[in-house]
């Protein structure tokens, strides 16, 4: 089969049946034609740069396949998943239980690849900044207002820390790197687990909401003194200036492929693939890390579709995680490359 990639949409649009979808379990007519096979995705915008590397590459050694990969959120993929109007969503915040139970065929979660999620900032002049745990705590929850607070200026003596407000960037749209972002600082700070607490829309007691990480990129590298929370990736190929972030073991690291390997290092993945690293005890281990999924129906109407699926969640796990690393991304362990690989059977046919 030739996997080919259509034009990513990456704007808010939310998928309807109208938009493309159809999702394995629909209904939908088989592929008697032998013609083209479709694949219509939604969801996380944190994967996006990287699953429309794989889509593109996979052409190589596939035919007939196209996929449509729409980066629209998390909260949205996952919706669009129980209301069948994709084939696979994508998330950073996986399922919740009650969301799967109303998916009555069933889903199968894979962990495709991780990140970390890191404080990107605009301050002219101001490099290497380090943010503590009731720093940047404080910053979200909008006690920590000017960038010159004494708890940011000691953290970095010497920096030239300007004399302006802190203008605190969130996202608009349900996000799944809004969920581990607000779920660590829970873990930090009980008065933020109070107050705020872990959700994909979080009701942020500060900010300017901007849409999708690219969206929050934008809006920091157009607005000094700002300071949000993005995809590291996206902030290394932007060249925005980030944040080394003080971890529980008291030591100030900056994300990188190591130190997000030290926190996923951390946590075992279990039977359904989500694990978590709130907030990870290793000293050398970058404080804000996930996983992101793929979400799969397990019952897919067509043996085409089904075969599409898998060759597309295989590809994904062995050839494109050799993509990871240059995107900013984070190599999936070894033996969750096998976890995940061997549940691969457990999507089917009707």
């Amino acid at each position: 089969m030739r996997l080919r990639l259509l034009p990513a949409i990456l704007s808010g649009c939310l998928l309807s049946a109208a938009c493309g979808g159809g999702a394995g379990a629909s209904g939908a007519e088989p592929n008697r034609s032998g013609g083209e096979v479709k694949l219509q995705g939604a969801g996380a915008s944190f994967p996006a740069p990287l699953y429309n590397k794989w889509f593109k590459a996979s052409s190589a050694s596939h035919q007939n396949v196209v996929v449509d990969y729409q980066s629209v959120g998390s909260g949205s993929g996952v919706k669009n998943v129980i209301d069948h109007t994709v084939d696979f969503g994508a998330s950073d915040a996986a399922m919740k239980p009650e969301d799967m139970a109303r998916v009555p065929e069933g889903v199968q979660l894979f962990p495709m690849t991780a990140g970390s999620i890191v404080l990107a900032y605009n301050l002219q002049g101001v490099e290497g900044l380090k943010l503590s745990r009731k720093a940047y705590s404080g910053v979200f929850l909008g006690k920590v207002t000017r960038w010159k607070d004494p708890l940011i200026a000691g953290a970095n003596p010497g920096a030239k820390l300007p004399d302006l407000p802190i203008n605190v960037v969130v996202r608009a749209d349900s996000s799944g790197t809004s969920f581990v972002f607000s779920q660590h600082l829970s873990a930090i700070s009980d008065e933020f687990g109070k107050s705020v607490g872990a959700n994909t829309m979080p009701n942020w007691p500060v900010g300017t909401k901007s849409k999708g990480n690219e969206g929050v990129t934008a809006s920091l590298m157009t607005t000094p003194g700002s300071i949000g929370y993005i995809e590291y990736g996206y902030a290394k190929t932007q060249k925005v200036p980030m944040a080394a972030l003080e971890n529980k073991s008291g030591k100030y690291v900056e994300a990188s492929t190591a130190t997000g390997q030290a926190a996923l290092a951390s946590v075992a993945l279990p039977d359904d693939m989500i694990a978590w690293a709130k907030d990870p005890e290793p000293a050398d281990a970058y404080p804000i890390v996930t996983y992101t999924w793929l979400i799969c129906y397990k019952k897919y109407a067509t043996q085409d579709k089904l075969e599409a699926m898998q060759d597309l969640v295989r590809f994904g796990l062995t050839e494109g995680q050799k993509d990871a690393e240059s995107l900013g991304y984070i190599p999936l362990p070894e033996g969750v490359v096998t976890k995940a690989t061997m549940a691969i059977p457990k999507l089917a046919g009707q």
